[in-house]
């Protein structure tokens, strides 16, 4: 298996390099791009990767840019430490959107799962449309969250959910109704789970349902501060860099 890796950061492509030759000893690493320009004029070229681990912010900008200048045949494993590309990232060739920090398992279950699919294309078998229609036109993502309160377990709709937030290294729940819970989650985790819905990480802190902000104020050094619809503990800012990202997700809600 011929694979290339895009990731601006050479430890982290390091890394993955490893851990990919120790799970497959025999999959052969034919690039490590760094960039937009390099990885366009890479895939420009003779060399087909049979898969591509690509991380999404690279120096020169999104990586989504490198599929308008290059058409990309390979299925594609995004590594990124963001999690609100999800949806963009499985129109782009994704078949597995992993976060860092990665682990060796992460990697082990993205590799497996490249495995089932060319296996399943390869043995010929005719899929099943009707249950393929079916799934793509169930609701995405988790629609309720089980969690232990008054010494019995309850379940939490994810739409009574006004947003998630980190305290004291404890995932917490807090509801419209500002009822609290904390599950064993992390927010990383739980941003997965709720990627398809009206969810957006606004900070490493917070992770947001759009139907609990307010409006969203202008704040010193290009940030944002996003107000609820109720007071919470501490601002809630959003970083120059995240800003015009969140404005846009509000815009095409």
């Amino acid at each position: 298996m011929k694979i290339l890796i895009i990731e601006d950061e050479p430890r982290a492509a390091a890394s993955l390099e490893k851990i990919i030759t120790e799970i497959k000893p025999g999959a052969s690493i034919i690039g490590k791009c760094q960039s937009i320009a390099s990885s366009v004029k890479l895939l420009s070229g003779p060399v087909r990767p049979d898969l591509i681990f690509m991380d999404i912010q690279l120096g020169d900008g999104l990586s989504f840019d490198i599929f308008k200048q290059v058409d990309v045949a390979s299925p594609v494993i995004f590594c990124t430490a963001f999690d609100e590309y999800s949806i963009e990232a499985f129109k782009q060739n994704g078949i597995d959107y992993i976060l860092k920090p990665f682990s060796r398992e992460d990697i082990e279950k993205a590799l497996a799962k490249v495995d089932h699919i060319s296996r399943f294309y390869q043995s010929g078998t005719q899929p099943d449309f009707s249950e393929l229609i079916a799934k793509l036109s169930a609701p995405a993502g988790k629609t309720s969250f089980l969690v232990f309160h008054q010494q019995k377990y309850i379940t939490v709709p994810t739409e009574s959910i006004a947003f998630f937030y980190v305290q004291h290294n404890a995932t917490c729940i807090m509801c419209f109704d500002q009822r609290e819970y904390v599950i064993n989650l992390s927010l990383d985790q739980v941003a997965l789970q709720v990627a398809a819905l009206q969810f957006f990480r606004v900070n490493r802190q917070y992770l947001v349902n759009f139907k609990a902000i307010r409006e969203v104020q202008p704040f010193f050094m290009r940030k944002l501060f996003v107000k609820l619809v109720f007071d919470t503990k501490e601002k809630i800012l959003v970083n120059k860099e995240k800003a015009p990202r969140l404005l846009a997700w509000m815009e095409n809600r």
